[in-house]
């Protein structure tokens, strides 16, 4: 019994020293308040048919409010219909318990920005904030997000995590199930 013990108490330490460190991208503090935010991942990424769609989070701590600041970029060949937040919009996020977790938009109504690129592929860029309220951060902390749905302005869109993503954008390794348990001790204080 003792041995089962011990060998659990070391694993669970492997795993806490495992965990990843922290890329915080800003770190500011002043007479205005505080401000930090992480890198900026890749947690969702589609290629089909010549259009793309690639979603990005960072986590921010703004004077000790938390939030995401999501980023869509979409790409294609073809003419892109506007995705719009307004003040109805929300993030769901599934997580892997089965808990359903309501993120709620923060910002001005935005339909991003329309930009053509030099090879003719036209693109869309979308960004917003969503508030995370405290009483999911634990929730957020312990279990993988499985699924994300967003309410756009008039309608909703589905989005599956993977456990590994490999993005054809930068060639980088990205584990969006658990984006939330590695980065949101980075920010939280």
């Amino acid at each position: 019994m003792k041995k089962a013990f011990l060998f659990l108490f070391l694993i669970q330490n492997l795993i806490l020293l495992a965990q990843k460190p922290c890329e915080v991208d800003t770190d500011i503090s002043d007479s205005l308040g505080t401000y930090k935010a992480t890198k900026q991942n890749i947690i969702f990424e589609r290629s089909f048919a010549g259009n793309s769609t690639t979603i990005f989070f960072t986590l921010s701590n703004t004077n000790g409010i938390l939030a995401i600041e999501s980023q869509f970029l979409q790409r294609s060949n073809e003419f892109i219909k506007a995705r719009c937040f307004d003040q109805n919009s929300k993030i769901f996020l599934q997580l892997n318990d089965g808990k359903i977790i309501t993120l709620f938009y923060s910002g001005n109504d935005t339909c991003g920005s329309y930009l053509n690129h030099e090879n003719s592929a036209n693109n869309r860029v979308l960004s917003g904030n969503f508030i995370i309220t405290k009483d999911v951060i634990e929730d957020l902390k312990l279990s993988p997000v499985t699924f994300m749905r967003v309410k756009f302005a008039g309608e909703m869109i589905d989005y599956p995590f993977k456990t590994e993503l490999i993005s054809e954008l930068d060639q980088k390794k990205y584990e969006p199930e658990k984006y939330f348990i590695t980065q949101l001790q980075c920010i939280e204080h």
